[in-house]
């Protein structure tokens, strides 16, 4: 059948079911994937014509340092919540009743932002996963934050269709020994959520602990990175992955889109694929010219360098992060 027939009947069967189940039908691939988020839902237009959209390429050549921009804060104090399974993505949500939020500042916000949920997006392989690529290179897995603009707007939903609404922190995440010690609380329940439907409670749980070590990053105005794709995001991009285990990505790529009855396809492969950028500009607090900046490594013209060693007769990478040159 015509692909157009099928997203026609698609369409119809949505209308049918009512517009409560939009988020059950969109997935990350064929005739309900993200080249046709735009067209199921009227609200989702923007994912079809919008020109802020997430994510993207990062070009290091192409960055603009700004020495106004200030170090990103988050509150110390730890947060408890959900993690589900949505048969999309694997979803941590803060629990309602939560008294000491988690605040975001600094950097390019001009507000306080309170911490709502985590996104985990990830590959099949280790060539793929990341939604923002650096210098056409996509990560193994990229763990987004969100937050909404806690000063002007009451909650999330309120936040997601208004001017500098929601702050998007994203952490990519590479192959590594070194287990971000807040993946490892992840990772053991990553078993508990296998099927679409399935959550587990995670307990304290410390989000400036998963940030990595560093102070530099890069930020751009954008979107959402699924439905309905609202161009009120303030993306920060930290300048460093974060790792996690062989043995823990195997976990992650377990999980399954569907029930236990219906398991479907695997969860990964649920990366939006990068938009264009469209004239906007990518700001970075990373001074190329400042030789006292402190900075571990090495190239000038490229984000994350490449370096391949032999460790057991097998290949890795290490990443580290693109500074200027000494």
């Amino acid at each position: 059948m015509h692909a157009t027939t099928c997203f026609v009947l698609l369409v119809t069967s949505f209308l049918y079911v009512g517009c409560d189940n939009w988020q059950e039908w969109w997935t990350y691939d064929g005739i309900s994937g993200p080249a046709y988020w735009g067209l199921m839902n009227p609200q989702w237009s923007m994912c079809s014509r919008g020109r802020r959209q997430s994510p993207i390429n990062v070009e290091p050549d192409k960055l603009l340092f700004d020495p106004h921009l200030q170090h990103i804060h988050l509150d110390k104090h730890k947060v408890s919540g959900t993690l589900h399974n949505t048969g999309q993505s694997l979803v941590f949500r803060l629990d309602k009743d939560t008294k000491q939020h988690v605040n975001i500042s600094g950097g390019p916000l001009a507000y306080r932002y309170q911490f709502e949920e985590i996104y985990i997006h990830y590959g099949s392989d280790d060539q793929q996963g990341s939604e923002h690529h650096i210098h056409g290179y996509s990560f193994p897995a990229e763990i987004q934050l969100y937050g909404f603009n806690k000063q002007l707007y009451h909650n999330m939903s309120e936040a997601q269709h208004k001017s500098q609404g929601i702050v998007g922190i994203s952490l990519m995440v590479q192959i590594g020994e070194d287990l971000n010690p807040e993946l490892r609380i992840f990772a053991s329940v990553f078993n508990q959520v296998k099927f679409k439907g399935a959550s587990t409670p995670i307990k304290h749980l410390s989000l400036k602990s998963m940030l990595p070590d560093t102070e530099h990053f890069m930020t751009y105005e954008g979107s959402t990175t699924h439905p309905g794709c609202w161009e009120t995001t303030i993306w920060i991009i930290f300048n460093k992955p974060i790792y996690i285990t062989n043995q823990a990505m195997h976990m992650l790529r377990q999980l399954m889109q569907g029930s236990k009855d219906a398991p479907k396809a695997p969860l990964g492969n649920n990366a939006r694929p990068v938009q264009q950028l469209h004239q906007r500009t990518i700001r970075t607090n990373i001074n190329f010219r400042n030789a006292e900046n402190g900075c571990p490594s090495m190239e000038k013209k490229m984000h994350y360098k490449v370096n391949k060693w032999t460790n057991n007769e097998k290949e890795q990478r290490s990443f580290h992060s693109w500074h200027s040159l000494h």
